[in-house]
């Protein structure tokens, strides 16, 4: 396969989350489609937008919101963005997704800022388990019950009975250790006929 040396389009999409203390994180995360080839930086940047959230973590409920556009095509494009408050009392936790197809996918929104609120929940999910596992290693304690709230049946490692509750059962610790984590049988203890 061949390829130019100049993209044809760049869409870059990034998620930064920071403690707001009160048990409150903001999430925000912006979307950027560039056209590389054009001459011109500025003029290149076909939409730049940020949507914005303040997350509860004792139950991950949005508590705030705020969309903004930044860089975009049409002059009506930010008539949209007040439709994006709605995001506030969703929690991202079971029927997130399906909340915001239902609210924002389509004509009810706008693509770009729909493509930001999808990305934003496991974002703030991770996030609240970053928050949660920083306080547990200061000794102080956590908004959530275990370090697994959020990421359970998300992927096969987090399955009911999967290496990952396994691997916390036999005493691993998040954000511990190397990375990646060892298997589940280094942390599993060894019975004492494999010993000998």
């Amino acid at each position: 396969m061949t390829r130019a040396e100049v993209p044809l389009h760049r869409r870059t999409v990034s998620v930064t989350a920071y403690d707001e203390g009160g048990g409150e994180i903001s999430v925000e995360a912006e979307l950027r489609d560039e056209r590389p080839w054009v001459a011109d930086p500025d003029a290149g940047v076909v939409h730049r937008m940020v949507l914005s959230v303040r997350v509860r973590l004792a139950d991950m409920v949005i508590v705030a919101a705020d969309a903004d556009m930044r860089t975009f095509p049409h002059a009506e494009c930010p008539l949209i963005t007040p439709v994006f408050g709605e995001l506030v009392g969703l929690s991202v936790a079971a029927g997130y997704n399906r909340a915001i197809q239902e609210r924002f996918r389509g004509v009810s929104g706008c693509s770009h800022l729909y493509e930001l609120a999808r990305v934003l929940g496991p974002a703030v999910v991770q996030a609240g388990i970053s928050a949660n596992a920083g306080l547990r290693m200061a000794g102080r304690p956590s908004d959530g019950p275990r370090s697994t709230a959020g990421v359970l049946n998300s992927c096969h490692i987090w399955a009911p009975g999967g290496v990952g509750l396994r691997k916390l059962d036999a005493g691993w610790r998040p954000g511990t250790g190397p990375r990646p984590v060892p298997e589940v049988e280094a942390f599993e203890p060894r019975s004492s006929t494999e010993s000998s």
